[in-house]
């Protein structure tokens, strides 16, 4: 019987989250994600034959982040040192990109292709953020159960409609071929969870297969023509063609960010610049540049790769609120917009 040691807490084997998450993941990456991320006490004292929508959430956020790390070099370069260093990772919220157009083969046009998702498990939109220089809006869901131990997610939504015939074209023929992963058996699921509150354990591990699927790729590869002409006019969308619902980046809540960009631009990682800082002066951020992966496209009948922007890992420091205990969760208009850049390298790209 093997037992997760945590330092102060001991995460025994048959807690919720771990068979939740043993029957998906290598054992030696579970063991080193329950002891290098924080997650609340109440969350891995969770036993018995059901799992509730908080321990549901808890398992798929610990599930996208290890998928960050897969994807990500530098991602997993810094959690490796996390785990040298005995430390942990807070892990403050994910974030992914949508498009709002119909017709996207089975898959719900927009958000609500995530949202589906994150309603069920006990998430609640927080707020609106209009980035309109992108042509995109963003949305943060808050869990409302743990608001403040439970990642949030920001989703945000491209709008086809902004953007000009050739482009509209391009986006409708890369997403025609979308294929929904949720099945009838899922979907009731996520109906039954979100009256219930809970789902058996053994339905909840099966949930969550389905759910992880609807953060990824769900459309095939892209031509390069369509990926070339949607990069003309939105670095977001091109990368939505080759990444599709991907975590775009996943964060860690950093107590110094000022420190922590300092030590990473020393140990030689492409950082952003700036620090950027919220109109309130209450939430600082900051991030490496997106590491670069190989994607397959199509051209004439055959089929290329190249290497463009995938995902990257982000930095958070947030203050408490005035006169307050709980920590300002909100974001910034001006900071999404300035950390979207981090996958804008088109002249990295080599196409």
């Amino acid at each position: 019987m093997r037992i997760f040691e945590v330092e102060p807490m001991i995460i025994e084997p048959n807690a919720t989250l771990v068979r939740l998450l043993e029957k998906h993941l290598p054992a030696d990456a579970l063991g080193l994600l329950l002891g290098a991320v924080e997650i609340a006490p109440a969350l891995v004292a969770e036993k018995g034959d059901m799992s509730s929508r908080a321990v549901l959430s808890q398992a798929l956020n610990l599930w996208l982040l290890y998928d960050l790390m897969e994807r990500v070099p530098t991602a997993k370069a810094y959690f490796d040192e996390i785990v040298a260093s005995g430390g942990r990772l807070a892990l403050d919220h994910g974030a992914l990109r949508t498009v709002d157009l119909n017709a996207m083969g089975s898959l719900p046009a927009g958000e609500a292709a995530i949202t589906r998702v994150l309603l069920p498990l006990g998430y609640i939109q927080a707020e609106t953020y209009p980035l309109d220089r992108l042509g995109m809006t963003g949305r943060s869901y808050r869990h409302e159960d743990f608001p403040e131990d439970i990642p949030q997610f920001f989703v945000s939504e491209l709008h086809v409609e902004r953007f000009s015939p050739d482009f509209k074209a391009a986006a409708a023929r890369v997403t025609a071929t979308s294929i929904d992963p949720l099945d009838r058996a899922s979907i009731e699921a996520l109906r039954e969870l979100g009256e219930r509150r809970e789902l058996e354990v053994d339905r909840a591990a099966m949930l969550l297969g389905r759910l992880v699927q609807c953060f990824s790729r769900r459309h095939a590869a892209p031509s390069i023509e369509d990926y070339r002409t949607l990069l003309a006019e939105s670095a977001e969308m091109a990368w939505i063609s080759t990444e599709g619902n991907a975590f775009n980046h996943a964060t860690d809540r950093v107590a110094d960010i000022a420190s922590v960009a300092e030590k990473q631009r020393a140990a030689g990682r492409a950082m952003k610049d700036d620090i950027e800082i919220s109109r309130s002066g209450r939430i600082r951020q900051t991030a490496y540049k997106a590491d670069l992966v190989r994607r397959q496209f199509r051209e004439g009948g055959h089929i290329i790769a190249r290497s463009v922007p995938g995902s990257f890992f982000e930095f958070i420091e947030r203050d408490r609120l005035p006169g307050s205990n709980a920590l300002d969760l909100s974001f910034d208009t001006g900071n999404a917009q300035a950390i979207f850049k981090m996958t804008a390298g088109a002249e990295r790209a080599g196409l």
